[in-house]
């Protein structure tokens, strides 16, 4: 395990774990819980898909969005075995002892924290399918 500050210095250098940040939904989501909440389910995503010594479909178990933990996991190196290897140097293939899901799920939280500092994104314009006019003739135009 590594020093947070040091982590989060690295993986701005990151320009694959840069590109993640929370969408409207997930940072309405954020926003509307309190840290208690999200603590909660951070440990047990933690808990369940990264804590086992060999996850099912390790490398493919957290997606990519949908939840605001989802999308800090893969921000912070924290969504697979692979990636705990190599940003923060927790062994594979041995089950997460309760100190190391702890440090997960506080780098998971801190990085939220901070994504919440900054102003809401934009809402996601939902594009409508246009309404078919009675005129047939109307659609060559």
């Amino acid at each position: 395990m590594r020093d947070v500050e040091d982590l989060f210095t690295r993986l701005a250098r990151s320009p694959f774990r840069q590109r993640f940040r929370l969408g409207r939904t997930e940072f309405d989501y954020a926003s509307g819980k309190d840290e208690a909440v999200l603590r909660q389910h951070a440990a047990g995503f933690v808990a369940q898909r990264l804590a086992p010594a060999e996850p099912e479909n390790d490398g493919r178990q957290t997606p990519m969005r949908g939840h605001p933990v989802f999308i800090a996991q893969h921000a912070t190196a924290t969504c697979c075995r692979g990636c705990l290897s190599k940003w923060h140097h927790i062994d594979q293939h041995q089950p997460l002892s309760a100190e190391q899901q702890a440090y997960v799920v506080a780098v998971l939280l801190q990085w939220i924290h901070q994504q919440l500092q900054k102003p809401a994104p934009p809402a996601r314009v939902r594009r409508t399918k246009p309404e078919q006019d009675d005129d047939p003739q109307l659609a060559l135009w």
